[in-house]
């Protein structure tokens, strides 16, 4: 996407072989336009990026994940700059973008862009109303016509009217603009209750010493699922799980709060920065009923 803006307007492109913070930085004095994953972003900030390096900047974008909203406000505060998140896919290119030129909501990817048809559904295929989250379906110019030699597969992604089943748990507000919880395939059911683990993440991500952190659902005798969370301390913190919990308790409900945590240095991602939760479920898995 970045690479196609750039040979549309006739720009130039500044080709790093991998993403150094401290390179990043020597170069956006010379740029005008940034196209990141929401990791970056993070990166630069815990390197002391201010508006002296952004000064030339007018656009900075994020996609592939969910931006924090702390990271969208802290970005604002340190760059003096707005991040403008949208959401697009493989199969899809662009569905959602916040505006260039008007409102950029924290936490949500921005409205339909011309075109695009945006549908929120529950597991009946029901349309829900705003604020509710459900399935996320698309339908429009940009999608694509389907899976190479895969009649199967394309025939089960689509509906009888066109829409493509993007597999991303979504909610739209009142105002049209869209937020991704998360994959379908990541929804916790504990106990007969779904979880959506965005929720939680965001709660863990407020506490102070907490990098980042990804919930995950590991097999349980009683619950099928138990949920249980990951976390990335910041350097030189000392978090342990009773003060997780401690802050995490008054916040959630009982079937939303991990019964297990876990520490790590770094979370798996693959080379869109997406962290990848099923190399967490199958590190920290049990059999059923331990833990």
């Amino acid at each position: 996407m970045a690479i196609g803006c750039v040979l549309m307007s006739g720009g130039s492109l500044r080709w790093l072989h991998e993403f150094d913070v401290k390179t990043v930085m020597q170069n956006l004095p010379y740029s005008t336009v940034m196209m990141g994953v929401p990791t970056y972003y993070t990166r630069l900030l815990s390197e002391g990026i201010n508006q002296n390096h952004c000064a030339g900047m007018r656009l900075f974008i994020s996609g592939s994940a969910p931006l924090l909203t702390q990271t969208f406000n802290d970005w604002e505060d340190a760059t003096g700059t707005v991040i403008l998140e949208r959401y697009g896919m493989s199969e899809t290119g662009m569905n959602t973008a916040n505006p260039l030129n008007g409102t950029r909501k924290p936490g949500t990817v921005g409205p339909p862009l011309p075109g695009v048809q945006c549908l929120v559904v529950n597991d009946a295929d029901e349309p829900l109303p705003a604020g509710d989250t459900g399935q996320l379906w698309v339908r429009g110019p940009n999608v694509f016509q389907g899976y190479w030699q895969n009649a199967e597969k394309t025939k089960e992604s689509f509906t009888p009217n066109g829409y493509f089943k993007t597999g991303d748990l979504a909610l739209i507000d009142d105002d049209g603009y869209i937020s991704i919880v998360g994959r379908s395939k990541d929804l916790i059911i504990t106990g007969g209750l779904n979880v959506y683990p965005k929720e939680i993440e965001l709660v863990l991500d407020a506490i102070d010493g907490v990098l980042e952190s990804a919930v995950i659902g590991l097999p349980h005798k009683d619950f099928g699922e138990a949920v249980c969370a990951v976390i990335v301390a910041q350097p030189e913190t000392d978090l342990t799980p009773d003060l997780i919990y401690s802050q995490v308790k008054s916040r959630l409900a009982n079937f939303k709060t991990p019964k297990q945590i876990f520490f790590l240095q770094s979370l798996p991602r693959n080379t869109m920065g997406k962290v990848q939760k099923n190399q967490l479920r199958e590190q920290f898995s049990e059999p059923p009923g331990s833990g």
